[in-house]
């Protein structure tokens, strides 16, 4: 059983380091797309937080779409199975499409979703997470544009969560397991 109530969890990115990252994240996409439209495609929930701050700096040119998959359910360590729960609304035909990730741990997740989009015929995919953990990765997976590299440490806030809770902290933490019970 997990108390989150008695947690601790430790500042690993501020707010402040998290935003600036965050508005050249998008600096560099619109750099290499130009001018051209912009999909964003969130891999809901944990991505939902970054997406929100991230388009806040694209201008018409974007739009958005979500899919949801999930290979952790409310553990710690990931199942190695992911289930898609919800896939996007649109078509990927002959558009600028980008995977917004929250964290790449061992990339399997995100290997399977750059297969799945690519068989969708966009014009250009490319992934950008806010979080990678080189260290954990079991699949080799290019990350067009990195937001922060971590330690392999259990993180929550700023839209990752444990069993759903703490998505609302407006940094990066380290959740610590000694605290759970």
């Amino acid at each position: 059983m997990i108390t989150l109530e008695t947690a601790r969890v430790d500042v690993l990115i501020d707010a402040e380091a998290i935003a600036a990252r965050v508005a050249q994240l998008a600096k560099d996409i619109q750099h290499d797309i130009g001018d051209e439209p912009i999909l964003l495609v969130a891999v809901l929930k944990g991505s939902f937080v970054f997406l929100a701050d991230l388009c806040r700096h694209f201008g018409s040119n974007v739009s958005l779409d979500f899919l949801q998959v999930s290979s952790y359910g409310d553990g710690t360590k990931s199942s190695g199975i992911v289930q898609i729960l919800k896939d996007i609304d649109q078509s990927l035909e002959g558009k600028n499409v980008v995977i917004v990730e929250d964290i790449v741990d061992t990339g399997a997740t995100l290997a399977h979703l750059r297969e799945l989009l690519w068989l969708r015929q966009p014009k250009s995919l490319r992934i950008v997470a806010l979080l990678n953990k080189p260290e954990t990765r079991k699949v080799d997976i290019r990350i067009d544009y990195v937001g922060f590299e971590i330690p392999n440490q259990f993180v929550v806030g700023y839209g990752l969560d444990i069993a759903e809770k703490y998505r609302n902290l407006p940094f990066v933490g380290v959740l610590h397991p000694e605290d759970l019970s």
